[in-house]
């Protein structure tokens, strides 16, 4: 289900910033965060507010002329194309889990078939034995008739 979170550490290396700025950003509610057995894990897909500086935001917002350093233009540019590589691998990985729990589905919906054709192949085997037993039982009764039913009527009569 959290596949897709990363641990602070993580985080750290993927956006080349210190665990300790990634925890103040956390403090500072900037990052999407989930805990896990004890693990702080980070959304970086929610993240990117975190990353840009306010002043670069405010700035942008106010259309002055901004000059941004090169190390910053390459580091949100490979903050973005990572994190794009871990959705395309997270998304590799879901449609593989799906392909195979689907395959296992078929297999499982073959199994149920060919016990529902066995299970009404024994029901029409048992059916045919209730009828039949079911006719001998009424000749027995009829024989039974028959036999004993002249000895009851003469003892009845005598």
């Amino acid at each position: 289900m959290h596949e897709h979170w990363m641990s602070i550490h993580e985080y750290a290396d993927l956006t080349q910033m210190d665990p300790e700025e990634v925890e103040a950003l956390i403090v500072r509610g900037k990052l999407a965060t989930f805990v896990e057995e004890g693990v702080i894990l980070i959304d970086p897909s929610q993240a990117m507010g975190g990353i840009i500086p306010a002043s670069i935001t405010e700035l942008s917002t106010s259309h002055a002329d901004i000059t941004i350093g090169a190390s910053f233009v390459e580091k949100t540019i490979g903050t973005i194309i990572n994190l794009h590589e871990k959705v395309l691998i997270a998304k590799e990985e879901t449609i593989e889990s799906i392909k195979n729990e689907n395959a296992f589905l078929k297999e499982a919906l073959g199994s149920l078939q060919e016990l529902y054709d066995e299970d009404r192949k024994t029901i029409a085997i048992l059916t045919e034995q209730l009828k039949l037993s079911a006719q001998e039982v009424e000749f027995m009764r009829r024989k039974y008739k028959l036999m004993w039913g002249k000895v009851i009527d003469e003892h009845a009569a005598q």
